[in-house]
C-alpha cells in the first residue's frame, strides 16, 4: 500500500533530518522524494506555488542562493524563481509535505501535529 504522505526535500538535509524523525517518531508512513535524485519539474512547483505561493518555495536563506550572483538574486519573480529551482533544486525549502489536500513547507512539530494527525 502506498503512504498518503510525500515528503520531497534532500535526505542528508538536518531540517529534513527532523521531519523524518518526527514522522517516524509518530508513527506515520510515507513516501520519500529525493530532489538529488529526480527534481521536481515545473508542474510540481506550479501546483505548489498555487497552494502556498511561490515565494515560500525558495530558500532564500540557503547557500544555494547566497552563492548566486546578486544579479540573480534581485528582482525576483514567480518565473525567475521557477528557472533557479529547476536549474537548482536544493534552493527549493524543505521539507515538503503533501498530503491529500494538505501542503506543509519548512518544518514546524507544532504545526506537523495539527495537520498531520
Amino acid at each position: 500500500m502506498t503512504p498518503m504522505i510525500t515528503i520531497y526535500g534532500i535526505k542528508n538535509c538536518d531540517t529534513m533530518k527532523k521531519a523524518f524523525a518526527w514522522l517516524d517518531g509518530h508513527g506515520i508512513a510515507y513516501a520519500f522524494h529525493d530532489y538529488k535524485k529526480v527534481a521536481p519539474d515545473a508542474a510540481l512547483l506550479e501546483k505548489w506555488a498555487a497552494q502556498a505561493g511561490w515565494e515560500k518555495l525558495i530558500n532564500t536563506r540557503g547557500p544555494s542562493f547566497r552563492k548566486l550572483p546578486p544579479e540573480k538574486q534581485a528582482d525576483l519573480t514567480q518565473k525567475k524563481a521557477f528557472a533557479l529551482m529547476l536549474e537548482n533544486p536544493s534552493m527549493i525549502k524543505r521539507p515538503i509535505i503533501e498530503s491529500g489536500r494538505t501542503l506543509l513547507i519548512g518544518f514546524d512539530a507544532d504545526v506537523y501535529a495539527k495537520k498531520l494527525k
